[in-house]
């Protein structure tokens, strides 16, 4: 069976739906029933910051609390979704954190982190005012899909702006649609 996990890095304020996560939901529906979906709103989690131990004590320990809920989460999935709206070029903070965290688990003993996420699927699904501008965040997630063997899909774009500005975008609406069969 099929489990999504939807990752919103979006940070507005809080009971704002920001036009990446509705991009996102409208492309959740056209999964199949029986797949599974678990919804994060990372922003939500008061992630802590990420520490670099690996040149002193060489691993880490196993997390606790929201890090280890989404590291049990994200080993459990078969498919990772990163609804993540384009932030001055790049990949918004809380998931960036999210994705520091990915380096504490690689060296988390008997998690096994890369050889686990080898062949889960990644996609993202994304708004920002243009997309060319978006494309070094595809790029650094495409990167980060290729160091641990994912599969990265080809990105959900589409035009972003105040909330609900990519409503307007029916070209975004459609691919939504049929996103998740490519």
């Amino acid at each position: 069976m099929s489990r999504f996990l939807f990752l919103d890095a979006s940070t507005r304020e809080p009971g704002c739906t920001g036009n990446s996560e509705t991009l996102a939901r409208h492309a959740a529906r056209s999964l199949p029933a029986a797949a599974e979906q678990l919804w994060f709103r990372l922003a939500d989690l008061n992630l802590p910051p990420f520490v670099d131990l690996r040149h002193t004590a060489g691993s880490y320990p196993l997390p606790e609390g929201n890090l280890k809920t989404l590291l049990d989460e994200t080993l459990a999935a078969t498919d990772l979704v990163f609804v993540s709206p384009v932030y001055w070029f790049s990949v918004p903070s809380p998931l960036k954190t999210y994705l520091d965290h990915w380096s504490a688990w690689l060296r988390v003993p008997g998690v096994d982190f890369k050889e686990a996420m080898a062949g889960k699927r990644l996609w993202v699904i994304a708004t920002s005012g243009n997309r060319d501008k978006a494309q070094p965040m595809f790029d650094s997630y495409r990167l980060c899909a290729e160091f641990l063997a994912m599969d990265f899909r080809p990105p959900l774009w589409g035009k972003g702006g105040a909330p609900g500005a990519v409503l307007a975008d029916g070209e975004a609406l459609a691919a939504a649609r049929g996103f998740f069969a490519a």
